[in-house]
């Protein structure tokens, strides 16, 4: 499959300041390793910017939407529509990740992947489709190595734009109709993992629509042979706003950001931008674990520890927008708290 898409080199963290900032982080006036894992946040906060006082700048919030020809074999209990109506939603300001991203004071950008519909112009909308959705993979790739090019790319200049403007901590989010059933077949290849294991309830399904999308997804990955390359996978399977977020992987890692990954859409995003690029995940931050079936798999899987486990599997990015405060705290004590010698206070004999 052609494709022209260049991988971006990101660099491992450079762990030359490990052991000062340790030192900064066992000298604060608590027991050590009291805060748990806040000072590993702090620590990775810390390398990611080479710094003992590392800061949260403009934290943004990037949603991406698309739609999945594959809603059509009916995987969804949702009618695609929803999709393009949800979006509407999220530029009214009445989804939860408009309500979390205005309590966290994190901006929050939408971009228009390829959604199935038209939409209006509107100053929180960015508005570069693919293609009115991916075609469905039960009949061929979702999308052509050209396609999947483009999307990475636009994924990644989204980033590249909030770079400009200080961003250094981002998450990312998305929307799209089917879309758990992309990521279930790029995890179930990725990982190598039993479809059941994969395959969830998504938005709601009940015993017997689970049953037909097992079914479905099980035609669709007979019906593509196995791939070698990551992002040939993703270019068979994938949805518009995934192949997006998997650029804005590679690009916000190479920009030096710390990312906060959310839930099982995001993270099977992750899959793929780890497996060409492994050194991403020295840049990422587990929000939460996703009660959506595979995605405790998938954090296995990258032997990630998330900060939360709240049950949630709604995407959009909710998960990362409530783990936000979670690493201001972290840059908040390293860079606020006292030590024992300034505050006077005795250390442990």
């Amino acid at each position: 499959m052609p494709f022209d898409f260049s991988i971006p080199t990101i660099d491992p963290l450079e762990r030359a300041l490990q052991p000062e900032l340790q030192l900064a982080i066992d000298r604060k006036t608590k027991p050590p390793g009291s805060l748990g894992q806040l000072e590993r946040v702090a620590l990775q906060l810390g390398l990611i910017q080479q710094s003992v006082a590392p800061v949260v700048r403009r934290p943004a919030m990037i949603v991406f939407a698309g739609d999945h020809g594959i809603a059509h074999a009916g995987v969804s209990p949702y009618p695609q529509a929803v999709t393009a109506q949800m979006v509407l939603n999220f530029l009214a300001g009445g989804a939860a990740i408009n309500a979390f991203c205005r309590l966290n004071d994190m901006m929050l950008e939408v971009v228009n992947a390829g959604v199935a519909s038209e939409l209006p112009s509107h100053r929180q909308l960015v508005d570069m489709p693919i293609a009115l959705g991916t075609r469905s993979f039960l009949d061929g790739p979702a999308m052509s190595g050209a396609q999947l090019a483009q999307a990475m790319a636009a994924g990644a200049a989204r980033v590249e734009h909030h770079a400009r403007h200080g961003t250094n901590v981002i998450g990312f989010g998305e929307m799209g109709i089917a879309n758990t059933s992309s990521a279930a077949c790029l995890m179930q290849r990725l990982c190598g993992l039993p479809l059941e294991v994969c395959v969830g309830r998504g938005t709601g399904l009940d015993d017997a629509g689970l049953a037909r999308k097992r079914e479905i997804l099980a035609r669709a990955l007979v019906r593509h042979p196995m791939a070698a390359d990551p992002l040939e996978t993703l270019a068979v399977f994938g949805g518009f706003e995934i192949a997006m977020m998997t650029g804005a992987y590679l690009a916000a890692a190479r920009s030096r950001m710390l990312i906060l990954v959310d839930g099982f859409i995001a993270t099977a995003a992750l899959l793929v931008a780890q497996a060409v690029a492994p050194a991403v995940l020295d840049y990422c931050v587990f929000s939460h674990a996703s009660d959506e079936t595979g995605h405790r798999a998938m954090l296995e899987r990258l032997h990630a520890r998330p900060l939360l486990a709240l049950d949630l599997r709604l995407g959009e990015g909710t998960g990362a927008a409530l783990a936000l405060p979670l690493v201001r705290a972290a840059a908040a004590f390293l860079g606020e708290m006292a030590t024992f010698d300034a505050a006077g206070v005795s250390d442990r004999a």
